[in-house]
């Protein structure tokens, strides 16, 4: 068996490499939050957006009688109105993110809307079926495929939230 320690020569490159990388950290950190919170408005305002159209007016028709938690919606305000409705709420949140760098306010309205948004949308796969109906569990069937990724934006919302939340504490707007 090799002895992967480094030697006494090697620590000296070893601790500059560590001491450069670790000088990356920051940059990478705002990446990261650049890129996470892109990955959460743009679905928000592309499919928000398209919520004003027949097209996911009727895709939604399924996801929404299906589930019962929100098949209220359709009585309430039919299925165009429904559609729309989720369509402002979508619109409205990407754009409260898209301020939250600069507003604590903004981001916890968003936030939670986000947070709600995407926990309802996840919530939908314990009522629809995901599953390839030929395959059975894992294989996800179209649904699945759409709303897994829902997890995901559930968590980065959730970071949203949190990192808003505690401005508040250290900065007043």
């Amino acid at each position: 068996m090799t002895d992967l320690k480094s030697t006494d020569s090697d620590r000296p490159v070893a601790r500059a490499l560590r001491s450069s990388l670790l000088a990356q950290t920051p940059k990478v950190v705002r990446a990261g939050r650049v890129i996470a919170l892109t990955g959460v408005v743009l679905p928000l305002l592309l499919i928000g957006g398209m919520k004003f159209t027949a097209v996911e007016i009727e895709a939604l028709k399924p996801l929404i009688s299906l589930t019962p938690w929100l098949a209220w919606m359709y009585p309430a305000f039919g299925e165009a109105g429904t559609s729309y409705v989720l369509g402002v709420v979508e619109i409205a949140t990407a754009l409260l993110l898209l301020a939250s760098p600069w507003s604590a306010i903004a981001g916890i309205i968003g936030g939670a809307m986000a947070s709600l948004t995407f926990l309802v949308t996840s919530s939908i796969m314990l009522a629809f079926p995901i599953w390839e109906a030929t395959l059975g569990f894992p294989a996800l069937g179209p649904a699945g495929q759409f709303l897994i990724k829902d997890i995901a934006l559930l968590g980065v919302s959730l970071v949203v939230l949190g990192n808003s939340l505690a401005r508040m504490d250290h900065v007043s707007e």
